[in-house]
C-alpha cells in the first residue's frame, strides 16, 4: 500500500472505538473514487494487528450473473450487489463466536470479480473496518447496515480530483480514455449522487485531500 497521510482525528476516533472493548465495527462510506479503501487500509495499518478491513465490494455479483440479469452496464449500482449477503456477514461479525474465524469475500480489480473466503477475521479481533458506497442507503437490506455499525464516517474529496482519478483507474483496468470517461459519467456519477444524498445519516464527516 502506498504511504498516505492519515488524518490525526480519524486515528483518534478509531482508537476511541477500540477503548470501548469487545468487537467494534466501523463503516466508511463515500462516492466512487473518494479514497475509502485507502483510508480503511491506512487505519488498519496504523492500528497494527487490532483491525481488519472487510470491504463491501466483496459482495459484487459475479460478471456472468450481471450479464444474465442484463445489469453488466450498471456494475456498481446498489442492485448489482448481494446486499442481503453483506448484511448477514455484518451480523456474524457483530457477534463473534469463540474459536470461529469468519471468512469474508474480497473484490479483485485485476479480474473484476469477487473472490470468496479471501479475508479472515479471527474472533478476538477488536475492530472490523468495512468500507463501501451504500452503507447509509435507505433501500431494502442496505437500510439494515447502520444499526450493525458503531460509527459510519462519510468521506468527502474534491469532485474534480475524484472523477479524474476514477477515469485513470478505469483506463488502468483496460478501458480506452473515451470509454473510461463515459463510464464515469453514465455509471459512477449517478451512483455518487445517490450516495451524497445519504450524507446526513453519517456519524462523522471527514474531508480528505
Amino acid at each position: 500500500m502506498k504511504q498516505v497521510e492519515l488524518p490525526a482525528q480519524a486515528l483518534e476516533r478509531a482508537r476511541a472505538l477500540l477503548a470501548g472493548g469487545g468487537r467494534r465495527l466501523l463503516g466508511i462510506v463515500g462516492a466512487p473514487g473518494a479514497g475509502k479503501s485507502t483510508l480503511a487500509q491506512a487505519l488498519a495499518a496504523a492500528l497494527g494487528g487490532q483491525a481488519q478491513v472487510v470491504p463491501m465490494d466483496g459482495f459484487h455479483l459475479a460478471q456472468a450473473e450481471l450479464e444474465r440479469l442484463g445489469k453488466a452496464g450498471r456494475k456498481g449500482a446498489p442492485d448489482t450487489f448481494d446486499s442481503a449477503g453483506y448484511v448477514a456477514l455484518l451480523r456474524r461479525l457483530r457477534q463473534p463466536v469463540a474459536g470461529e474465524t469468519v471468512y469474508a469475500p474480497a473484490f479483485r480489480r485485476e479480474i473484476e470479480e469477487p473472490v470468496a473466503g479471501a479475508i479472515a477475521v479471527p474472533p478476538a479481533l477488536p475492530l472490523v473496518i468495512t468500507e463501501g458506497n451504500y452503507l447509509l442507503l435507505d433501500q431494502p437490506h442496505w437500510r439494515e447496515v447502520p444499526a450493525l455499525l458503531d460509527e459510519v464516517w462519510y468521506l468527502e474529496v474534491d469532485d474534480a480530483r475524484r472523477t479524474a482519478w476514477l477515469t485513470r483507474r478505469h483506463e488502468a483496468h483496460g478501458r480506452s480514455p473515451e470509454a473510461a470517461r463515459e463510464w464515469v459519467q453514465a455509471t459512477d456519477e449517478p451512483n455518487a449522487r445517490l450516495i451524497a444524498a445519504t450524507r446526513e445519516r453519517a456519524s462523522w464527516w471527514l474531508r480528505w485531500s
